[in-house]
């Protein structure tokens, strides 16, 4: 599902313009990603939890040239799926 699905999904389900589901969707989405920026999380019931997984700073190598670097500390989104939507989708 894209994210255009899901405007058109609500739109129709709950009788909104597109523009008004539109509107919707980007703010939980923005809600989400703010959360997210600020190193909080994002748990839905019987979903998951979205949070921000940090790593620490590593030495690689650029498989390319075989030059080894320093790859810096970053942070990254991570979800985790709920025990209720891994039962549900197992069950299909």
């Amino acid at each position: 599902m894209k994210k255009s699905d899901l405007i058109s999904e609500l739109a129709a389900k709950i009788n909104l313009t597109g523009k008004k589901a539109m509107d919707i969707v980007d703010l939980v989405f923005d809600g989400f990603t703010d959360t997210l920026k600020k190193g909080g999380r994002v748990e839905i019931r019987g979903f998951g939890v979205f949070s921000v997984r940090e790593y620490k700073a590593y030495k690689g190598r650029n498989p390319k040239t075989g030059e080894h670097i320093e790859v810096k500390p970053k942070r990254s989104p991570f979800f985790k799926v709920g025990k209720e939507l891994k039962k549900m989708v197992d069950e299909q």
